[in-house]
């Protein structure tokens, strides 16, 4: 039966709250409790929430190693004293990476699974009641609440994925990662902090494993029948030569056996095409209808063989241009990952768009197959780094089409080899939240992490430049690898562009912080105008529109090239690389000065 509203708000408005008074005006009666036998990732967890309550409220905890449970305590992790306070939490059946947060009487339980669970209790509890906000290994939000007091909690969660990871280079820290409670490798997380989901090899391992140098001349059958020939040009391996899949046996149980803390082994094909065209490779592809037929029979081959003395490490493959299309019949065993790969879609658009069907049933027909889909997606343009790509919208949708379907593990491929790249600080840490929960809504996400990391004043106006750009690109491909001269990077939008984080530097003047910040983040817009100055100025002559740049080029460049230099104690504003292909800042800024001095 529904109740009346009138009933209901009348409930609502006469509950009883049991609030938990921690901080008394920098003054608190708690401790924080560890058990005796905690590990050392509940021991960083229990000194880091004694450390981050000290700064939010000024009050000194105590940290205790005790087995029983103070009248007013904080229990971090599992033990003796949390098992008495709370009988009803079964500790044992906790997964590696869940946790609780709960609260009785003026007892506040925050523990979970191992390795993780208990660090991600902490990091989630100073985040949702404690308004702590972790923007970047550099940048951070820690409020200050002299009285700090919180309701009754009684909450368990575990992360929508069980391998996360924003692989952007500001998100290259063991803190900010565990504190953002992500877990790929690339965050290098010690023991201490909880460890990662570990690769031995990450990816493209046909070569490392076979290397042609070393065996091509005597095992030519080994390797791809393209054209009649056996070749290692722009190749791969055949797949179904029986002495080879043995010999690949060996060759990861080896690996294997030097890499006792890696959990999944990577068995994947060459970046490039060139599958086997032997009769056997053939036969078996034709009758799967697609490539990634051999490629997963020589992977469960692999798997099958290395599971009596590997039963915790799963083989990677991937499926990935000519081997995306899921086979007709070959399933993957259980211990097998397939990691299918987003390379060739439009990212303007969400991955379940029509302009990206052809995708989007890939994933449909590999999840129905998979016990472990793992995805490789693309969130950064390769060929600019420093470049406007406004992907920004469509990264929450994602994430949940890939949930919606079964994935377990995701890996977001960004710019990785360089700080300040376009908008890569936001992307990471919208990665890192929507990876732990997915049915967050990305937009806000966005804007609470303008307005901490560039600062309230400024943060309306980035997130109008967002929308600019975001709406100046409808309709149109945008790649892991767009051009410069793409609809969105034209005069018009441009110029409202550049005036947007004009302003947005005109509200920071007061705060170095953001300003600094800031003005990285208007090298992507700039870049645009330096690489494309003779066309845009063209196009503003054209539309009879005002210049909103300095004339000079050369005083554009020489402005940009000090802003991408950035500070010597500040590692995080030097701008080291603008492509994958290796383009330095020096290199590209010695282009515009000469063309700056042709145009004189």
């Amino acid at each position: 039966m529904k109740l009346p509203i009138l009933f209901a708000l009348l409930t609502a408005t006469f509950a009883v709250r049991a609030d938990v008074l921690l901080v008394d005006q920098h003054k608190t009666d708690f401790v924080i409790v560890v058990d005796p036998a905690a590990t050392a990732a509940e021991n960083t967890a229990a000194h880091e929430l004694a450390s981050m309550l000290e700064k939010i409220s000024g009050a000194r905890f105590v940290l205790t190693t005790n087995t029983q449970a103070p009248s007013h305590c904080i229990l971090v992790g599992a033990g003796d004293a949390a098992q008495m306070a709370f009988p009803d939490v079964t500790f044992a059946k906790l997964g590696a990476e869940e946790l609780v947060i709960k609260t009785k009487g003026t007892r506040l339980l925050l523990a979970g699974g191992r390795p993780r669970g208990t660090l991600y209790a902490v990091s989630r509890f100073l985040q949702q009641e404690c308004g702590v906000r972790w923007w970047t290994p550099w940048a951070s939000q820690i409020p200050n609440q002299p009285t700090l007091r919180i309701g009754e909690l009684d909450q368990r969660e575990r992360p929508a994925f069980e391998m996360r990871e924003p692989f952007w280079y500001p998100a290259f820290n063991a803190e900010w990662a565990w504190h953002n409670r992500v877990n790929g490798q690339s965050e290098k997380l010690t023991s201490d902090l909880g460890g990662s989901v570990r690769y031995q090899g990450f990816v493209h391992t046909f070569y490392p494993l076979v290397p042609p140098a070393k065996y091509f001349a005597k095992h030519p059958e080994w390797y791809s029948l393209i054209n009649g020939k056996r070749t290692t040009d722009h190749a791969q391996l055949c797949l179904t030569n029986p002495q080879l899949r043995d010999f690949m046996v060996e060759q990861v149980k080896d690996e294997l056996r030097n890499a006792p803390d890696a959990s999944i082994v990577s068995v994947s094909q060459n970046d490039c095409f060139g599958a086997c065209e032997c009769p056997t490779c053939s036969a078996l592809d034709k009758a799967e209808g697609t490539h990634a037929a051999t490629m997963l029979d020589f992977v469960n081959y692999v798997a099958e063989k290395i599971e009596s003395e590997f039963p915790n490490v799963a083989v990677d493959t991937l499926a990935y241009q000519y081997t995306r299309k899921p086979p007709k019949t070959i399933r993957p065993r259980p211990n097998v990952i397939v990691r299918l790969c987003s390379i060739e879609c439009n990212f303007r658009e969400p991955l379940d768009a029509p302009s990206n069907a052809t995708f989007a049933d890939d994933i449909r027909g590999w999840s129905k197959l998979c016990q472990r889909l793992y995805i490789w997606d693309y969130t950064t343009d390769f060929g600019h780094y420093v470049q406007p790509h406004p992907n920004w919208f469509t990264l929450d949708a994602n994430l949940r089409f890939f949930h919606e379907h079964g994935v377990k593990g995701v890996f977001e491929q960004g710019a990785y080899q360089s700080f300040g790249s376009e908008m890569a600080e936001m992307r990471a840490w919208v990665l890192a939240q929507l990876l732990w929960n997915p049915n967050q809504d990305g937009r806000a996400l966005i804007q609470e992490f303008l307005n901490g990391y560039y600062g309230p004043k400024a943060a309306p106006i980035l997130y109008r430049y967002l929308e600019l750009m975001y709406d100046a690109s409808k309709g149109f491909n945008l790649t892991c690898y767009t051009g410069t001269d793409a609809p969105f990077l034209h005069f018009k939008p441009l110029a409202v562009a550049e005036t947007l984080w004009q302003q947005a530097e005109a509200a920071a003047a007061d705060n170095p912080d953001f300003l600094e910040r800031i003005r990285t983040g208007h090298l992507a817009v700039r870049y645009v105008w330096l690489s494309r100055w003779n066309e845009l100025r063209k196009e503003c002559t054209d539309a009879g529109a005002n210049w909103p740049l300095p004339e000079s080029k050369q005083e554009v460049a020489n402005e940009w090239a000090t802003v991408a230099r950035g500070e010597p104690d500040k590692p995080w504003t030097h701008v080291t690389l603008l492509s994958e292909g290796g383009l330095t800042p020096e290199k590209w800024i010695a282009s515009m000065t000469k063309d700056s001095q042709k145009q004189k």
